[in-house]
């Protein structure tokens, strides 16, 4: 069984939730508590945000290629970015880690292509619903994605900074999140992504009449699987 290590912090709400995936799936699925061992290296998050406002993504890359270094100090052999936005340089990173790192954007390809969607809309951080990383890895798979308009791209952003990754979850953003994801789906989307680690926090499956994708679960429950190979 691998030692699993978490490049965290970014933020430390989705960092716990990986941690309690990581652990809570493998007792659902085994009945013990024999989950691999797991190591967290938690960055200060501020200068990660300074560094993608300036677009300084070469930053962002060194900055996690030397967090996968100390997890592979620490003993990591297997390893993950707890966070979508930064699976824009993931290429980068995984080139250039000591230990293997499981992709984000692969699980969630490969979770679309099991449910049979092809437009599902993207949620997330203003870098990630602004990016070509996602549309980019979808595409690899026939898979064409919604986003929605400026307006709520700066709202969801703003929830996410400024509430969720402080551990805020408030009535009115989740009601202004299902309403974008419901004109998302009345544009055609088949699927509603979760393209934030925090977003999870506001919706869930059922919340809305298509599949959600909570990215922060399938990443999590791909890691566990590679760990137990």
């Amino acid at each position: 069984m691998k030692r699993i290590g978490i490049f965290g912090g970014t933020s430390p709400e989705s960092t716990v939730e990986y941690y309690r995936r990581l652990t809570r799936e493998y007792v659902r699925r085994f009945g013990d508590h024999a989950y691999p061992e797991i190591l967290i290296h938690s960055v200060s998050f501020q200068r990660y945000i300074d560094w993608m406002i300036a677009g300084a993504w070469d930053d962002v890359a060194r900055g996690a290629i030397e967090g996968m270094q100390v997890l592979a100090d620490g003993g990591a052999e297997i390893g993950l970015m707890a966070t979508n936005t930064f699976h824009k340089v993931f290429d980068v990173v995984s080139a250039a880690s000591p230990i293997p790192l499981i992709s984000l954007l692969d699980v969630v390809a490969d979770r679309l292509v099991a449910l049979g969607c092809r437009r599902p809309g993207l949620l997330g951080t203003r870098f990630t619903m602004s990016g070509s990383f996602y549309p980019d890895r979808l595409r690899r798979d026939g898979i064409d994605v919604l986003v929605p308009s400026e307006r709520e791209k700066a709202e969801i952003d703003r929830v996410i900074f400024d509430e969720l990754t402080a551990g805020a979850v408030t009535e009115p953003s989740k009601l202004a999140l299902k309403e974008t994801a419901e004109r998302l789906i009345g544009a055609g989307a088949d699927a509603i992504i979760l393209g934030c680690t925090e977003l999870p926090l506001l919706l869930a499956e059922g919340d809305v009449s298509v599949p959600v994708i909570d990215t922060t679960a399938v990443h999590a429950d791909a890691v566990l699987e590679a760990a137990l190979a």
